[in-house]
């Protein structure tokens, strides 16, 4: 192992571990300790600021400060920082977003092209309602969320295996579209062959991804593939929805209602209001209109209307029972 070689890996030992005797990194280095002290010599006139103590639990330790030392990432560490930079140079200021590219242009440079690959596909197919830094980990296995990533991007065909809600599984044959990133769960957007229908499929899930290779090509993809999923978690996952006509504008309305809760459209008879659509049972869309700021008339069903008198009523009977 030449000198270069040798202090590269010698900072990447002394990374892992608070203290190293010199003995240890002489095995570890197939070196002598004199061998050792020059390294640690010639790494502090780099700048890094390795310190030393003597006695029975001393030995050389990497100090805090000056220069950042190489870090060895695994393959999924590195596409996670890649993906995360790709997202900061989109939303953080001018300065943070200039080092944010400076960084992922470095971190590119030095990855192999398959790992680039899977920075490509997750940039440019992952959508959401929420920042990266808002998302969560539920989606079940990472190696299912990069190849359906990767099948989005090539636009090849997957199969994979389904297990719904209540249980019922399946094998799906799909034309993945986008994931997309709802309230700390990832959903795959993908049309679904065998059913000639566009659907949507919770990652945790999903197992077995297979790729088979086939492209294909679509014009009829949703428009608006986080809007797809909200819709379909907010309204079509329910028997039931009612329709509300809530008195301010949409732009106001979705600031109180969130997008997994309603579907907020322009109300086309009057612009200073919006059409809500809500699913769920009368009880709980009850209950969320009782909390809603805004004034709001309730169009349909009718029996919503009567829940919400009883919950009023009921209130009205709780806190009368307290004033006693």
């Amino acid at each position: 192992m030449d000198t270069p070689a040798r202090l590269l890996r010698m900072l990447t030992l002394m990374s892992s571990r608070g203290t190293w005797r010199g003995e240890e990194l002489a095995e570890r280095l197939g070196v002598t300790e004199r061998s050792i002290r020059r390294d640690i010599t010639r790494l502090r006139g780099l700048g890094y600021p390795i310190e030393s103590l003597t006695g029975k639990y001393g030995g050389y330790s990497l100090g805090a400060g000056g220069r950042l030392p190489p870090l060895l990432l695994s393959d999924d560490e590195a596409v996670s920082i890649a993906v995360a930079l790709n997202d900061v140079s989109r939303r953080a200021s001018t300065a943070v977003a200039e080092s944010a590219i400076s960084a992922l242009t470095k971190l590119g440079q030095v990855m192999p092209t398959t790992l680039r690959e899977r920075v490509a596909a997750l940039s440019e197919v992952v959508v959401g309602l929420s920042s990266f830094a808002e998302r969560g980990n539920e989606a079940g296995n990472v190696d299912t969320l990069m190849g359906l990533a990767i099948a989005c991007a090539r636009s090849e065909r997957a199969r994979f295996d389904y297990r719904t809600g209540d249980g019922t599984e399946s094998v799906r044959h799909t034309e993945p579209f986008r994931l997309v990133n709802v309230s700390q769960r990832w959903y795959l957007v993908a049309f679904d062959i065998d059913r000639d229908a566009w659907r949507t499929f919770r990652l945790d899930r999903v197992e077995r991804v297979r790729v088979t290779g086939a492209r294909f090509q679509r014009t009829d993809t949703p428009p608006d593939a986080a809007t797809f999923v909200a819709e379909g978690l907010a309204v079509h996952s329910y028997a039931q929805s009612a329709l509300v006509r809530v008195h301010a504008p949409p732009a106001h309305a979705v600031r109180e209602i969130p997008a997994t809760v309603g579907v907020v459209r322009a109300d086309p008879d009057d612009a200073a209001c919006s059409i809500v659509e809500i699913g769920g049972d009368d009880d709980w869309i009850a209950r969320f209109l009782a909390s809603l700021e805004l004034p709001y008339d309730v169009i349909e069903p009718e029996s919503l209307r009567s829940e919400l008198r009883r919950l009023g009523r009921r209130l009205i009977e709780q806190n009368r029972r307290q004033d006693r």
